[in-house]
């Protein structure tokens, strides 16, 4: 029987068994409601709620009452831009985003346009990353809102979002990051990075799926933001509904793992990385990296092999190696990636890329394993 070897971590995460049994008491024997305040099964799922939230808020350098759950990144990103965008209107009805954002960004975006907002669209350059004097070129009089995510879900490229952050502050403008490919995996402090806005999910880092969060700025500064969804009034109004309590307990185990394991977490998926980038390119000609080969999350890994059509690749792969020609999202898409159309790559270089999502459970003989096939499949294509 063939190796069944898993590399598409960036399109979601195996569960880690701590958190898996971390939730496991709140489907049965602490059921209770969060909202429920005359008893004691509410009052213990509240607890549970509000120990999730710091563990969740130490993850990122916020406050616990910055933090808002939600059903995950989509949400989250169209709660941030809509709410935003709608509280502000009076200021402007300006937007500026980034041509490689993820389709929940993109979309969204689409969306308030419909509502009479408009939106510029940022280049970016052949690594990926956005010019920050093309951001300070685009801000307008009206401009109410910047979003930028903190690293690409396809090439993995980390943008300069401290940087940005300070454009955004100096100009007044309320700054947005998708994170949900960054959190977990890179150092996130939403005070050093000048972020009024994050967003993320608990299934890219080893949650459970159907859950996240948005970091919402408090204080005297604080975030102004309208919610998308009305009804009960819970997370202070800002996103109604039953908490899932059990969803949110395994975000918040899986926030305390990474704050306490993520340094050595990246190092030893960062030597995974290079194990398997080094061994492919050795062992193969006409293989092009995409996106700053520094500048990227420690996982990910994509790759474009010329003269090998992708969809081949992967049929080949299919039952023994999970990767993805994309992000997953987009993965029914028949038109070529936007975010390598965006850094300039070619049409063949388009239809031959892989991503490889390289995560914690991840092992050194899988990857000299996946170096071998890889080499041994791209070369029968070819020939």
């Amino acid at each position: 029987m063939k190796q069944r070897i898993y590399l598409d971590n960036h399109s979601t995460t195996r569960v880690d068994p701590r958190v898996v049994d971390a939730m496991l008491p709140y489907f049965s024997e602490c059921f209770g409601n969060a909202a429920s305040g005359n008893h004691c099964f509410g009052w213990e799922a509240k607890d549970a709620v509000e120990r999730a939230r710091e563990q969740v808020a130490s993850m990122i350098g916020a406050r616990p009452d910055e933090i808002v759950f939600t059903s995950g990144a989509t949400e989250s990103d169209n709660f941030a831009l809509k709410g935003t965008a709608r509280a502000l209107r009076e200021k402007g009805n300006h937007i500026i985003t980034s041509v490689v954002e993820h389709k929940a960004i993109l979309d969204t975006c689409r969306v308030l346009e419909d509502e009479g907002f408009t939106t510029t669209y940022l280049p970016v350059d052949k690594e990926g990353l956005v010019d920050c004097d093309e951001l300070k070129k685009a801000i307008t009089k009206d401009t109410i809102l910047v979003s930028i995510m903190h690293a690409n879900n396809e090439i993995g490229v980390i943008q300069e979002i401290a940087e940005i952050g300070r454009v955004c502050r100096e100009h007044d403008i309320v700054f947005h990051s998708d994170t949900a490919q960054s959190a977990g995996k890179i150092d996130i402090n939403v005070d050093e990075l000048g972020l009024d806005l994050a967003s993320f999910s608990a299934h890219k880092f080893y949650g459970p799926k159907g859950v996240g969060a948005v970091y919402v700025r408090g204080g005297n500064v604080g975030t102004r933001v309208k919610p998308i969804i009305n009804g009960g009034g819970q997370e202070k109004g800002m996103r109604s509904g039953t908490l899932n309590v059990p969803a949110i307990v395994g975000l918040g185990k899986a926030c305390a793992i990474v704050t306490s394991e993520k340094p050595d977490e990246s190092a030893r998926v960062l030597n995974l990385r290079e194990r398997l980038r080094t061994g492919i390119v050795n062992g193969l000609e006409d293989v092009h990296l995409n996106g700053h080969l520094e500048k990227r999350l420690p996982g990910n890994l994509n790759l474009s092999f010329g003269g090998v059509p992708g969809y081949l690749l992967l049929k080949s792969l299919e039952n023994e190696i999970a990767v993805s020609s994309g992000s997953a999202c987009s993965s029914g898409s028949a038109t070529g990636s936007y975010v390598l159309q965006a850094i300039g790559c070619d049409d063949e270089l388009i239809d031959s890329s892989l991503r490889f999502g390289i995560g914690r459970f991840n092992t050194e003989p899988e990857i000299d394993y996946v170096v071998s096939r890889i080499t041994e499949v791209v070369t029968e294509l070819r020939n």
